[in-house]
């Protein structure tokens, strides 16, 4: 199994979210890396080409939209699928995560029942 283990980099800079969506995902095999703040993010992206990322659109050093603007310029992380996490309402974060290239987006506070099923849905409409 340990073949089709994805690895999940998850950009946030809450402790608590972060901890949470580990709680939540690791029980399903997913690998899971942090970073807490935008350009972390960005390097382990390019470091690890992970299959999907978890970005925060609201992070302290550089926003969550420039973060997706600069990995969708990263010729190797073209298949990289990017999920937008954010608090907005739900209609301002859609048009926002389609406006910048994300492939969906979660809206805050995550609804743990469902995140792991909406997690691999994401993966599988990558295949």
């Amino acid at each position: 199994m340990d073949q089709t283990r994805k690895t999940i980099l998850q950009i946030e800079d809450n402790e608590a979210n972060r901890i949470l969506i580990e709680r939540v995902l690791e029980p399903h095999g997913y690998r899971l890396l942090h970073a807490a703040d935008g350009e972390t993010g960005f390097r382990l992206a390019v470091d690890e080409k992970p299959d999907l990322i978890l970005v925060d659109m609201g992070l302290p050093d550089i926003d969550g939209q420039t973060v997706v603007t600069l990995l969708k310029q990263v010729p190797h992380l073209e298949d990289v699928i990017i999920v937008a996490i954010t608090a907005w309402p739900a209609d301002k974060a859609q048009q926002m995560a389609e406006q910048y290239g994300c492939h969906g987006c979660i809206i805050k506070p995550i609804e743990v029942r469902n995140f792991p099923q909406q997690i691999a849905a994401y993966l599988h409409n990558k295949q």
